[in-house]
C-alpha cells in the first residue's frame, strides 16, 4: 500500500501519543536524506526515523540506532543549534495530507521561549524535510528545491512556506454529501480512480476498499450509479473516515505465503481471501516490518551505483567486442574453400592457356566440378601462391579469434557474476568485498596500495528441514572460498544452470541427504541466481569432490564433467535462516 494520507494519520496519532511532551536529547543524520531524533519522555527514551528519500520515504517510531558520519551535515548541525533539548508540545497532520508537523518550544542563546516547526513531507520524489519558524518561514530544509527544479513551490532559506494545491483535491474528512457525489460523476473515470483522484490522503488501495465496503464494483463510473447507490457509497465513505477521527485503527499486514505483500492502518476487507492477515500493536512496527528489507536493499542499491556503472560499462564494452569478433569469425568460414582452389590448381592448372579468367574442375573432396575464378594477369602458380596465401591469412585469424573470443566470452560471463553478486548484496560489507574483487581483477583501480582492506562479509547460512547446513556464496571470492575451503569431498555443490549465481554448498556429515535437503538447496541456488523468480530453474549439483577449479581461472569459475540435474522454482520462503546470521 502507498504511504498514504491515512497511513500518515495513524503514524501522526501514534506519534502524539508516544512524543508529546518528550525532550530532544539527540539529533543525528545517517544519511544525506535522513533524520534520527532521540525523545526522552516520561515513559522511556524513543527514537523517531525520518527519511526523505524519493524511492522510500519513511517515518516511524523505533528502537534501532544507525551509524552516523564522523562529520554532521550542516542541516543536523543546524537542528542541535536550535532544537537540541527542545521539547515536542504537539504533532499534527494538516487535513488528510501527507503531511506532519512536530511543533516544538526551545530556549534561545538569551534564555527566551520560541517556537519551531518540523515539518516532515511523506510525498514520493517530492518528499522533504523542512524546519519552520513560528512564522512559517523556512530556516532551512533537507533538501533545497530552487525555481529550475520547481515552478510551484521553492523550498528554500527565507521563502515561506505553504502546502501547493496542484491536484486541486478536496478534504475527505469534511466533505458533504453533494460535494462527495459532484465531485465522483463529474469525472468520466472508473469510480475507485475517481475516488482517489478527488480527495485528498487516499491511495487505490483504500479507494477499492470504499467500492468494496458499499458492494460496488470499482470498474463502473459513477454516472452508471443510481442515486441510491451514490448514496449509499457515501454513507460507507463517511464511515471509513469516521474510523480515522476517531482513531479507530488497526495496523495490519498481509501475507502471501511468507512474502508481506500489503500493509494498512485500516482492515481490507478485499484481502481476506487469499491472504494472512497479521495485525501489530502500532502503525510504526508494521512500517518497520513491512520496510525493512526493502529499505535496506534500496539503500545498498544506491551505494552500490558506481560498482554497477563500472560492471556495466565493462559489460557493454566485452559485448561490442564479442559481437565484433563474432563477425571477424565469420569471415573466416571460407578459408578451406581457398585452400582447395590452391590445391586445384597446382594440379590442374598446369595446361591453362594465358589469360584465363576461370578453370573448371573435380573436386576430389565431393567428387562435383567447380569454378575456380583466375586472375588473368597471373600465372596457374601464381593464382595458386594467391589462394594459399588468402588460405594461411585466413585460419591465422581464425585459431587467434577463437582464443580472443573465448577470453571476451569468459570475461563477460564473469562480469554477469559480480552484477548478479551487486544484485545480492545485503549490506556495505558485502560491497566492500565485491570493490576488492574487482580491484583485484583490474577493473578499478587501488588508490591506496598500501591500505589493507579488512574484509567482513561472509557467505549466507541456512539450515535445511533435516536440520544441514546449508551455505550460499555471495560473490565470487564467497563462492571460491565455499567450495574449496569450507566443503569437503562427499559435501554436495549446487549452481543454477547456464546462469550467473551463487555457489551453494550442503555439510552431509557424512550421511546421505534426504530428497527435501536437496530440493531446498536446489532452491537457494534458483533464488540467489540471474533465474530469480521463475517457477522452473534447472539446478546442477554434484558432490565437491567432482568440482574442479582450472588454473588461472577467475574468482567463481569452476569446471565439473559429470553431474545431476534438478528442476525447481525459486522460492525460499520456507527455508530457515541460521541463527548466526
Amino acid at each position: 500500500m502507498a504511504f498514504d494520507g491515512i497511513t500518515v494519520a495513524a503514524v501522526t496519532q501514534e506519534l502524539k501519543n508516544v512524543l508529546t511532551g518528550g525532550r530532544i536529547t539527540k539529533i543525528a543524520q545517517p544519511e544525506a536524506d535522513e533524520l534520527l531524533l532521540t525523545i526522552k519522555t516520561p515513559a522511556g527514551a524513543s527514537r523517531l526515523y525520518i527519511s526523505a528519500s524519493a524511492s522510500l520515504p519513511l517515518i516511524y517510531l523505533t528502537d534501532e540506532n544507525k551509524p552516523s558520519p564522523m562529520t554532521a551535515p550542516n542541516f543536523c548541525m543546524l537542528l542541535r543549534k536550535h532544537i537540541g533539548n527542545g521539547r515536542i508540545t504537539g504533532v499534527s497532520q494538516p487535513g488528510l495530507e501527507r503531511i506532519i508537523h512536530l511543533d516544538i518550544e526551545h530556549l534561545d542563546e538569551l534564555g527566551d521561549l520560541c517556537k519551531k516547526k518540523l515539518i516532515v513531507e511523506i510525498m514520493g520524489k517530492h518528499s522533504n524535510i523542512i524546519f519552520c519558524d513560528d512564522k512559517d518561514m523556512i530556516i532551512d530544509s533537507i533538501k533545497h528545491v530552487n525555481a529550475q527544479m520547481s515552478s510551484v513551490r521553492e523550498v528554500l532559506p527565507g521563502r515561506a512556506y505553504f502546502i501547493p494545491d496542484t491536484m486541486a483535491k478536496q478534504n475527505p474528512l469534511d466533505v458533504s454529501p453533494d460535494t462527495f457525489i459532484q465531485a465522483l460523476t463529474s469525472k468520466p473515470m472508473p469510480l475507485g480512480k475517481a475516488v482517489y483522484t478527488s480527495f485528498t490522503g487516499i491511495s487505490p488501495v483504500a479507494a477499492e476498499e470504499i467500492c468494496c465496503l458499499a458492494g460496488l464494483e470499482s470498474g463502473v463510473t459513477a454516472k452508471d450509479l443510481s442515486a441510491d447507490m451514490l448514496a449509499h457509497l457515501y454513507r460507507q465513505f463517511a464511515y471509513y473516515m469516521e474510523n480515522i477521527k476517531t482513531g479507530e485503527y488497526h495496523p495490519t499486514i498481509y501475507y502471501k505465503g511468507n512474502s508481506p505483500k500489503e500493509f494498512c492502518a485500516l482492515s481490507l476487507s478485499h484481502y481476506e481471501q487469499g491472504y494472512t492477515a497479521r495485525e501489530f500493536p502500532s502503525i510504526s512496527q508494521v512500517l518497520k516490518t513491512y520496510y525493512a528489507t526493502k529499505n535496506t536493499q534500496t539503500r545498498i542499491r544506491q551505494k552500490s551505483t558506481d560498482l554497477r556503472h563500472v560492471v556495466q560499462t565493462s559489460l557493454e564494452r566485452n559485448r561490442k567486442k564479442y559481437d565484433l569478433q563474432a563477425r571477424q569469425l565469420k569471415d573466416t568460414n571460407n578459408r578451406e574453400k581457398y585452400r582447395v582452389y590452391g590445391e586445384l590448381i597446382n594440379i590442374y592448372g598446369y595446361g591453362l592457356p594465358s589469360g584465363s579468367k576461370e578453370m573448371t574442375a573435380l573436386n576430389y573432396y565431393t567428387d562435383q566440378e567447380i569454378t575456380i575464378p583466375l586472375d588473368p594477369t597471373l600465372t596457374p602458380q601464381e593464382n595458386s601462391q594467391k589462394y594459399f596465401a588468402r588460405y594461411n591469412k585466413q585460419k591465422r585469424t581464425f585459431e587467434a579469434l577463437s582464443e580472443l573470443i573465448q577470453e571476451t566470452a569468459d570475461d563477460i560471463r564473469y562480469l554477469e557474476t559480480i552484477s548478479n553478486a551487486l544484485d545480492i548484496a545485503m549490506n556495505e560489507a558485502d560491497l566492500i568485498q565485491i570493490k576488492e574483487e574487482l580491484i583485484q581483477s583490474g577493473y578499478i583501480r587501488r588508490k591506496n596500495s598500501k591500505k589493507k582492506v579488512k574484509l567482513t562479509s561472509r557467505p549466507m547460512h541456512y539450515i535445511s528441514s533435516d536440520g544441514y547446513h546449508m551455505y550460499v556464496g555471495k560473490n565470487n571470492l564467497q563462492n571460491d572460498e565455499l567450495t574449496f575451503s569450507l566443503a569437503v569431498g562427499n559435501d554436495w555443490w549446487f549452481h543454477a544452470k547456464g546462469a550467473p549465481g551463487s555457489h551453494v554448498i550442503v555439510k552431509t556429515n557424512g550421511d546421505e541427504l534426504p530428497d527435501r535437503t536437496f530440493e531446498e538447496a536446489g532452491r537457494l541456488a534458483a533464488y540467489y541466481s540471474k533465474n530469480r523468480g521463475s517457477d522452473k530453474v534447472e539446478i546442477d549439483y554434484v558432490e565437491k569432490k567432482h568440482v574442479k577449479k582450472p588454473n588461472g581461472a577467475k574468482p567463481g569459475f569452476v569446471v565439473y564433467y559429470t553431474n545431476y540435474s534438478l528442476v525447481i522454482d525459486s522460492d525460499i520462503s520456507g527455508i530457515e535462516v541460521a541463527a548466526d546470521q
